[in-house]
This record gives structure tokens, C-alpha cells and sequence, in this order.
């Protein structure tokens, strides 16, 4: 029987950083982060949580990191407040690419659609 304990505890983490971000965190840097996934691994020790951001300027997606690299902390506290977990997961934020790869994608069929 396969474990999913890690996808559960994912998709937990998802909703609580998503209702953190949005309560607790005022660095203005990460008003515009949506949280697309988050990865746990199967012994919780690391949470990797993958984040988009409606700004394809360069300037803004490094503030963006900047911001939460500043926040993890309060971020991981108000976690193992939250959850009811043995150790708290280390966090790791990631941007995820798969939403600027499907606006690209959306791009070229528009392209091919007017000729």
C-alpha cells in the first residue's frame, strides 16, 4: 500500500502558507505570490514550495524571492503553530516556471490561429 502522507501534508502546508501570506506577512514584496505546489519529502524533513507571480519583470520576481527568503521564518513558525507535526519541515521556495511555459504555449497557438 502506498503512503501518502506527504502529498496530505503538502496540501496542507499549501492552504496554511497560502492564508499566512495573505494574514500575516506584510513585506509588500510578496502581496502578488500565488503558492502553485508544494513538494514534501517522505520523511517531512523539507517542504519545497513552488510559487508564481503575475509579473514576468525580472526585478519583481527577484524582490519577490528576496521577500520570502525574508519571511521563511515567520512562516515556519506560524506552520508548526498551525500543524500538528513532529518537526516542523525546513521550507525551500522555488518559482515555478510551468505557468510562464503555458502563457508562452498560449502565445504561439494565437500565433498560429491568426495566419
Amino acid at each position: 500500500m502506498a503512503n501518502y502522507r506527504d502529498r496530505r501534508v503538502g496540501q496542507e502546508i499549501m492552504r496554511e502558507i497560502n492564508d499566512i501570506l495573505r494574514r500575516r506577512v506584510r513585506d509588500p514584496r510578496v502581496q502578488e505570490i500565488t503558492i502553485t505546489d508544494v513538494r514534501v519529502t517522505g520523511d517531512l524533513q523539507q517542504a519545497t514550495i513552488y510559487y508564481s507571480l503575475l509579473s514576468d519583470l525580472a526585478s519583481d520576481q527577484q524582490k519577490a524571492q528576496q521577500g520570502l527568503d525574508k519571511a521563511k521564518g515567520l512562516i515556519r513558525r506560524e506552520l508548526g503553530q498551525r500543524l500538528t507535526l513532529y518537526k516542523t519541515p525546513e521550507l525551500i521556495f522555488e518559482r515555478d516556471a510551468s505557468v510562464q511555459y503555458g502563457n508562452h504555449i498560449d502565445e504561439l497557438i494565437r500565433k498560429l490561429n491568426q495566419e
